[in-house]
């Protein structure tokens, strides 16, 4: 997991120097493509295939997780790439809200909410460091970043809750995370057809391959560990991607946060990491959570 958290982080140091260059449709564009090779390839070496049954599923899977990494490329092209990262991380959270409002949609009459105290406090914490991280960043184009940033996380729940769904009903990871990146391909290169493309002879298209690679490795890494591992030990480690992204910001784009910056984002892992305890203690035994 910590191996997957620096892929991820390091994606998304090549995601920032991509898309000085290309827009985001183009860069989900060639990581979806660079997915689907890389994923038939290993399919066929597993002797996976690659028919499925509920192709509905797959498709709504794709819709949200197309849209949640759409709003992260262009939250990270925006926002410094910690902030990017965490706000991407409150899929967590999210997650913690949709049970809190499950829970208190279909209560029972008289039923006491006492019991849901703890997810509350959680998801108000989280929301808490949000209001923190985004503060000193609102403004100009730095805002739709991070409305971006907010959507990715979001949609990465909506994502996470239809994985878990296509896991109950027997599908597995590869397959998944194959259609995904099929799906993700056809509307970054549809988007890009809207748009317009940039050309592929100039060296920040470089850039383009490692996205795909860190991409797919960083799914593989992650989705070992929660097959070989404790599952709320693994899913904590996730955070370490924010530790990373943050230490590339520093190094490498010589990135500022206020202290509001970084009480915001202790209190979104905080938060995230108290979410997965209650989630992991209600619905046991989910799978892999992703963030790419």
């Amino acid at each position: 997991m910590v191996l997957g958290a620096f892929l991820f982080a390091s994606m998304g140091v090549c995601i920032k120097f991509a898309s000085a260059h290309f827009h985001s449709f183009e860069v989900v564009g060639y990581r979806g493509l660079i997915g689907v090779v890389f994923l038939a390839v290993l399919a066929r070496l597993r002797g996976v295939s690659l028919a499925t049954r509920v192709p509905g599923m797959h498709l709504w899977r794709t819709i949200v997780g197309t849209i949640s990494l759409l709003a992260w490329f262009y939250a990270i092209a925006k926002l410094p790439l910690a902030t990017a990262m965490t706000l991407n991380y409150m899929s967590s959270v999210w997650v913690a809200a949709f049970l809190l409002g499950g829970a208190l949609l279909w209560q029972r009459s008289g039923q006491p909410l006492r019991g849901q105290a703890p997810l509350f406090a959680t998801v108000l914490i989280g929301f808490g460091g949000v209001a923190l991280v985004l503060r000193p960043t609102f403004d100009g184009a730095a805002a739709l970043g991070g409305l971006s940033g907010l959507l990715s996380g979001l949609t990465s729940a909506l994502a996470y809750l239809q994985v878990a769904a296509l896991s109950r009903a027997g599908e597995p990871e590869t397959r998944t995370v194959f259609y995904f990146s099929l799906g993700a391909t056809a509307v970054g290169f549809a988007g890009t057809a809207v748009i317009g493309s940039h050309g592929l002879g100039t060296p920040h298209a470089g850039w383009l391959l490692p996205i795909g690679l860190f991409a797919v490795l960083g799914q593989l890494c992650m989705t070992r560990a929660y097959a070989s591992g404790a599952t709320l030990v693994v899913a904590n480690l996730q955070y370490f991607g924010i530790a990373f992204a943050a230490l590339y910001g520093l190094l490498i784009f010589g990135d500022v946060l206020p202290w509001s910056g970084w009480l915001g984002m202790a209190l979104i892992v905080a938060s995230g990491v108290a979410a997965t305890f209650l989630r992991e203690r209600a619905v046991p035994k989910l799978p892999a959570q992703e963030h790419a």
